[in-house]
């Protein structure tokens, strides 16, 4: 059979064809012509990068941030909130004291008649429509008459448990073991099942916490910076705003806002020269705009840090005590500096100056924004953003049940000691079986209704959680990469709905509802990672190793030469480089040494003069080929992707040899990221895409050709492909 004359005729022009094969079709097909290159050529190229993404998957899956959130709730966030409340005294009785020394989540469990404990699968509790949990323990520590008594593993209640998580009977398990249990081995887990019902908690879009955002309103013609201050003891917002001309200190704890050189004088920095160095350093063009601050603290009479403290004393809205047991003014103004505004930064033995600092450099941001507009945040960029996973909002949800828990426990201890004539010794253990319920019924009450109803931190969510869409195994992946945003849906406002350029490879630009959701559900790219927290203090020890001079040690001078960076950690300021280029090279040197978490980020604002460290959770990030400085080569070859293909390497083990690293939204700003090895500059670019089609989410990415198609189509698509997509035949009887 011969070919075509005109494809042979082209093969052989263009020399890959053989004048003896133009009758072998085999032969034709061998010397196919793709970018330069034929079927049967060797490698030369990394062309088959794509085989990392397989590879990504099989580590990482599309829902391995649900259970790493899930994991590092009950093994970290849950000790953490224990140690931030972990006494209990009585009003009545001084010597009394409860203390909880530790916390852990058993396996989950059946209760029968017989009053034996036997383990519980989920499917079991999908057939009898419980709810899919296990006990939380408490080791305590209190006093009975004038003995210390200690007891071991006190439930206090029972805890959803998230399917394939550490807790879970599933995780770990074979395929074999999995069928046996009833369970699909490509159920990816993620979920819980609550009386019954499979309920996933959605991804929360959310402001970052912690983070300085500038804004301007033009209308009013007004400039704020406002933090949102999120610690386990306490969570509120502060805000440094513009008022003719006048920048004051704002917060809801305050009756009214306070003229910020007072707050300055009530943090211990009285001099105006020494206020005026820590805003403004040596730019004159920013002592002039401050000055009349100074002048407004004048006018008020406002000269000592004693009448600063009275001053905002005054104004600090009045605690519930009785009158006989409030403060005196200065003490009561202490108090709400220290541990209400700006809670994250922590103030020891009363010294406020990394808080004044903090306070300056949020000052100097407005001024920065007063004088060119170009300076103000965009809300919507996605490195402004953080994406609460179900951990975090587990975390919030316990933290204020048990912080209610403690309270009912407090009153009914103090209830009990009020009498006078008591005939048994009281023993506050018998306590916890009172209250037993209330934790248990909180987590399954917020749940099953998807209401995030928490007036201690003044939050009020709807929506939260959603039943598991089962319509097929793609609607059910599909949903648990979908990330939800507070914003009013009936809101007629493009920002939050536009497609940001910092969504590149982060979010699906065509996986959004029609309607009115538009633009606010999204869904996750193919590759994205949404980091957990990680430890700050051995990043800050590398960060000092590295030449970070302390905060402590600094004045206003030293702080805002033209030469100095400040570095800040997770919004702190930490302390300042001279040689902020040198500095993150290093750290981003021990991070691919794996020194350093892999999900740390490092990064430099030239308009702030700042350099960022990020290791806080909720993060977006994505892996990309690491491009050599040296070489201008990617550090991946075609020996690296052969390893992969045959099993010799993992996914890991590229991170761990620094040849991919991960990267956030805010780092990819510090990047030259090229698309295709064609596009590699020497000296230039940093990064590789591993694949363009990572772009698109795991429900876009399966339709075929989209780059041949209108975007509203690829929208379409990607809201019917769960519809049409594979049914599960293994368990088909038993879930739809």
């Amino acid at each position: 059979m011969a070919l075509p004359s005109s494809l042979a005729e082209m093969a052989q022009a263009t020399g890959h064809l053989p004048p003896h094969a133009s009758d072998d079709p085999i032969a034709a097909l061998k010397a196919a012509n793709y970018m330069g290159k034929g079927l049967m050529d060797p490698i030369k190229t990394v062309e088959d990068k794509w085989q990392l993404v397989p590879a990504f998957l099989q580590v990482k899956g599309l829902v391995k941030q649900h259970i790493d959130s899930y994991n590092y709730f009950v093994d970290h966030d849950l000790k953490n909130i224990i140690k931030a409340n972990e006494k209990i005294t009585s009003d009545i009785d001084p010597k009394f004291y409860l203390k909880y020394t530790d916390i852990t989540v058993g396996e989950p469990r059946r209760y029968d008649g017989d009053a034996l404990q036997r383990p519980i699968t989920p499917h079991e509790c999908r057939l009898r429509d419980i709810t899919y949990s296990a006990h939380i323990f408490v080791n305590i520590e209190y006093t009975r008459g004038s003995k210390i008594i200690r007891r071991k593993n006190v439930a206090i209640g029972r805890i959803p448990v998230m399917l394939r998580s550490n807790k879970c009977v599933l995780a770990n398990k074979s395929e074999k073991e999995l069928a046996k249990m009833s369970e699909c081995p490509l159920d990816p887990g993620g979920y819980f099942v609550v009386k019954g019902t499979e309920k996933v908690i959605l991804v929360q879009e959310q402001l970052s916490k912690n983070r300085i955002i500038v804004e301007a309103d033009s209308k009013k013609g007004t400039v704020s910076a406002s933090v949102t201050s999120s610690t386990h003891e306490r969570k509120s917002k502060s805000y440094v705003l513009t008022k003719h001309g006048r920048i004051f200190l704002k917060h809801n704890s305050l009756h009214e806002d306070i003229p910020i050189a007072i707050a300055f004088k009530a943090m211990g920095i009285q001099a105006d020269r020494e206020i005026l160095q820590l805003v403004a350093g040596h730019d004159d063009v920013y002592k002039e705009l401050f000055a009349i601050n100074l002048e407004e603290a004048a006018r008020l009479g406002v000269y000592t840090r004693k009448q600063a403290l009275d001053f905002i004393g005054a104004r600090a809205k009045a605690s519930r005590k009785p009158l006989s047991m409030r403060r005196p003014l200065a003490e009561e103004a202490l108090d709400v500096l220290a541990t209400v505004i700006m809670a994250h930064v922590p103030v020891e033995r009363l010294n406020f100056r990394p808080k004044a600092i903090y306070i300056a450099c949020m000052v100097r941001r407005v001024l920065m924004a007063m004088q060119d507009e170009k300076k103000v945040d965009d809300r919507d960029y996605v490195g402004n953003k953080r994406l609460e996973l179900a951990g975090q909002l587990l975390a919030l949800l316990f933290e204020d049940l048990f912080k209610k828990f403690n309270s009912d426990l407090k009153l009914n201890i103090d209830k009990i000691l009020k009498k006078p004539n008591r005939t048994v010794e009281f023993d506050a253990f018998n306590q916890f079986h009172f209250n037993g319920d209330y934790i248990t019924s909180g987590f399954v009450r917020a749940i099953s209704t998807g209401n995030w109803s928490l007036k201690r931190f003044k939050m009020e969510r709807a929506g939260v959680t959603h039943v598991l869409s089962r319509l097929s195994y793609i609607a059910a992946l599909g949903m648990m990469t979908r990330i939800s945003s507070q914003f009013e849906k009936t809101r007629k406002v493009s920002g939050p709905r536009a497609l940001q350029p910092s969504q590149w490879g982060m979010l699906c630009p065509s996986d959004t509802p029609e309607g009115e959701a538009c633009g606010l559900v999204k869904n996750l790219a193919l590759t994205t990672h949404i980091t957990t927290d990680v430890e700050e203090e051995p990043i800050a020890r590398i960060a000092f190793t590295l030449g970070v001079e302390d905060i402590h040690l600094l004045t206003g001078a030293e702080l805002y030469r033209p030469d100095s960076f400040v570095v800040y950690l997770n919004g702190n300021v930490l302390g300042v480089t001279r040689f902020p280029q040198r500095f993150v090279m290093q750290f981003r040197r021990l991070r691919r040494a794996g020194r350093i978490s892999e999900f740390v980020s490092v990064y430099t604002n030239n308009h702030h003069q700042t350099v960022y460290i990020a290791s806080d959770g909720g993060r977006i990030c994505r892996p990309l080929i690491v491009v050599d400085a040296v070489t201008g080569q990617p550090r991946v070859t075609e020996d690296h992707i052969r390893q992969l293909k045959s099993g010799a390497r993992r996914f890991d083990d590229f991170l761990q040899n620094g040849l991919l690293e991960y990267l956030d939204v805010n780092e990819e700003n510090d990047s030259n990221i090229a698309i295709y090895e064609r596009d590699i500059k020497p000296s230039y670019t940093t990064h590789l895409e591993i694949e363009p089609f990572t772009i698109l989410g795991a429900v876009a990415g399966l339709i075929p050709y989209p780059q041949h198609n209108q975007s509203p189509r690829l929208a379409y698509h990607a809201c019917i492909i769960p519809l049409v997509f594979c049914a599960e035949q293994l368990r088909f009887g038993h879930l739809y």
